[in-house]
């Protein structure tokens, strides 16, 4: 039998309803009844439906049952809610973080004793606000003579997601919204030291989803992370895929279990400003990248090349926008205090290399930068945002990532040095790289030379996740297995469906 152009159509319309139902079946709640739902008041301490399966609101004492409670709830979740729930939950979601963000940063601020509180402020405001949902998912389909075959994105079901202590709150709700878009469950194993916040923020996510009609577990955590609970979250037969944000250390780890795993690893991202450049706007913006939340993000610059005709200018101009300049002998005590001699010759914090000569001094990781200042006994008088000094390529502030607002100034002769020097020092990490330039060719022969999942051209570092720049937010780069920015999307299974031709013939 010969198919119209008609019956074709008709088909295809079939098809396309039968697999939007096979996705995701008929709600428990509608979108109108969910949206209908109050969402937690900020700080609400009771829940609005009583948790089960021994858990305090997705909060579990042991891992086997945070990975149980979120593998039933999954189940319930992809049968039985259509993409319009979904985003009925994660838009709960997102009004709950905007509620309660002043008491998740003053946590995040008490707890992890990292960075600034405007700044963990701004971050929880942009994952909320620019964390993408549902409409990520996209489904191709492709037809011609020998039928229609749909390529759809499913969930993987759990997945096990460990957090850091830079980020701990905004990771945990960033991937939240997009593993819960795309039709998964999610196990955290955060950091120790952001227990207490990060349990905060996984209830508060349980009861808006409750409150919006979803299923309770959907977001698990255990109460008391280790080494030990996180095999068991990896271990687990439940587990259908790993998200490690964090150092080399855990992404080894992760790729080693056998599993799927996207690891999001460690950075040293490098500046380079060459003779082009808008030079008072050059500065502005690298204090701006280089001070925010006092330099723990890994995309945030960590060392400056400028071509030496300029570099006079451009640390005139950092001055003049809220940088101090450290002398010789400020520098020196600054290294007295804030670094230590890796006499063990260990690795430590975001390096595999055992032969690093200094590590950071955890206590000086994520402080003011007047805090520094108030130990070296100087009253800039003014308020400062960022320390800066000149040094050679070798200095440990220029290889390490020390997550400090301490910025090291190196001056090369020309643009052929800088990229030499910016490459080496990336580390091959392949994070996040920037430039300020006007020259269209300079700034593409950084951009290749250095490959780096995010590059950023005379903007702040932060505009690379869509702060003050264009594109989504994430708090997952996952630079070493190569998924880039991640997304709702990126935790999704590609499932082929096909529908033959042959199957409409009559013989």
């Amino acid at each position: 039998m010969n198919l119209t152009e008609a019956d074709v159509q008709k088909i295809i319309s079939s098809v396309m309803t039968n697999i939007e139902k096979k996705l995701s079946d008929t709600a428990s709640v509608s979108a109108a009844s969910a949206a209908s739902m109050a969402v937690p008041q900020a700080g609400s301490a009771q829940p609005v439906v009583a948790a089960s399966a021994g858990g305090d609101h997705g909060v579990f004492d042991r891992a086997e049952d945070a990975v149980k409670a979120a593998y039933q709830a999954q189940a319930v979740f992809v049968q039985n809610y259509k993409l319009e729930a979904r985003e009925a939950i994660i838009s709960a979601i997102r009004q709950a973080t905007l509620a309660n963000k002043q008491e998740l940063a003053q946590m995040i601020v008490a707890e992890t004793k990292l960075g600034k509180l405007a700044d963990k402020l701004a971050k929880l405001e942009l994952t909320a606000a620019k964390t993408p949902g549902t409409e990520d998912l996209k489904t191709l389909a492709f037809s011609g003579d020998d039928g229609l075959t749909i390529v759809e994105q499913g969930p993987f079901g759990v997945i096990g997601a460990v957090t850091p202590v830079t980020n701990p709150v905004e990771t945990i709700i960033n991937n939240s919204i997009g593993m819960i878009a795309s039709g998964n469950a999610v196990v955290f194993n955060v950091h120790p030291s952001s227990k207490k916040c990060s349990a905060f923020a996984v209830q508060m996510i349980n009861q808006a989803i409750l409150a919006a009609g979803g299923p309770e577990n959907l977001v698990t955590m255990v109460k008391e992370p280790t080494k030990e609970t996180l095999e068991q979250i990896v271990a687990a037969p439940e587990t259908k895929l790993l998200v490690g944000t964090g150092g080399p250390g855990l992404v080894k780890a992760l790729l080693s279990s056998g599993k799927k795993a996207i690891g999001a690893g460690a950075g040293n991202p490098p500046v380079i400003v060459d003779e082009t450049a808008d030079i008072e706007h050059a500065a502005k913006e690298i204090i701006k990248g280089a001070s925010f939340d006092n330099n723990i993000l890994c995309i945030a610059e960590k060392e400056v090349f400028v071509v030496d005709s300029v570099a006079d200018d451009l640390i005139y101009h950092m001055m003049n926008h809220g940088a101090y300049r450290l002398d010789q002998q400020e520098l020196d005590q600054v290294m007295s205090f804030a670094l230590e001699a890796n006499e063990q010759q260990v690795a430590r914090g975001c390096s595999l290399d055992t032969k690093r000569v200094f590590h950071t001094v955890k206590d000086w990781i994520g402080k003011d930068a007047m805090t520094f200042l108030d130990k070296l006994g100087v009253n800039p008088g003014k308020e400062v945002e960022l320390l800066i000094c000149e040094v050679d390529f070798d200095h440990p502030f220029v290889q390490l990532e020390q997550m400090m607002p301490v910025l090291p100034i190196v001056r090369v002769r020309n643009l052929d040095e800088a990229i030499e020097l910016a490459v080496k020092a990336e580390h091959g990490n392949r994070h996040t790289a920037l430039m300020h330039s006007r020259n269209v060719e300079h700034l593409t022969r950084f951009a290749r030379a250095i490959g780096t999942t995010i590059f950023v051209k005379n903007a702040s570092s932060l505009a690379g996740v869509g702060f003050e720049g264009e594109g989504h937010t994430t708090m997952t780069i996952a630079g070493p297995t190569g998924e880039g920015l991640t997304s709702a999307r990126t935790f999704t299974r590609q499932r082929r469906c096909v529908l033959a031709e042959g199957a409409f013939r009559i013989v």
